[in-house]
């Protein structure tokens, strides 16, 4: 816990580092941005256990731990549903399924399976849920977490940092100048792609500024 949370600490200051030294508005968001996803990480981490409680834990695991990271959600007027696929958790005793609640996370402990543990944790819910409405439930090779929402209303995604990316994200695109824009997506398809992506998209730049060159096209575009 600790090294996770220096690490996480000496990005933060590596950012911090970097904003006092670029002057490029587009440049200086991306690090905010940044910023901000980590100090709201940091903040969200949860507090360490006491030593004796870590060990005891430990002991009575056991075994090879897995972190879970593929999942399904969907959502009702009332519940946040989460479904997490693992072959023959239907078969153990009730108590190796574990999920513990708070108003803005959920951690699952899935225990002794084929072997190995399992575990999943969400911080920094998008919205609250009420802790004794919620519940888990197994069912064959799926485990569903149900957080029972404290208003009823939609989610339009399950955490706040995932909501913020996207917010960010839609504004970097979300430009009255349709060249920009267009600047802005083939850069980060660019950013994103394979070499055959980016060959692809250095050959139309060249084909652009050689058009351009000759006049044949406006030089804003």
């Amino acid at each position: 816990w600790f090294l996770f949370l220096n690490q996480l600490q000496k990005d933060l200051e590596e950012v911090k580092e970097l904003l006092t030294k670029t002057t490029r508005k587009r440049l200086r968001d991306v690090l905010m941005t940044e910023k901000h996803k980590l100090e709201l990480e940091i903040k969200n981490q949860p507090p360490p256990k006491p030593k004796d409680v870590a060990e005891e834990e430990k002991s009575s695991l056991g075994g090879y731990t897995v972190k879970i990271n593929n999942y399904g959600w969907d959502q009702s007027d009332k519940f946040i549903k989460i479904y997490i696929s693992l072959n023959g958790v239907q078969k153990l005793p009730a108590e190796n399924v574990q999920v513990n609640f708070t108003e803005r996370s959920f951690d699952l402990l899935v225990k002794n399976l084929n072997g190995k543990n399992y575990t999943m944790t969400f911080n920094n819910l998008l919205k609250p849920i009420s802790v004794e409405g919620s519940s888990r439930k197994v069912k064959t090779d799926m485990v569903l977490v149900m957080c029972r929402k404290k208003r009823e209303e939609k989610w339009e995604c399950l955490t706040q940092v995932e909501k913020e990316s996207k917010e960010k994200e839609k504004a970097a695109y979300d430009t009255s100048d349709p060249s920009e824009g267009l600047m802005n997506l083939l850069k980060k398809m660019y950013a994103e792609g394979d070499d055959e992506m980016k060959r692809t998209i250095n050959k139309a730049w060249v084909e652009s500024r050689e058009k351009q060159s000759k006049g044949d096209i406006p030089m804003d575009i």
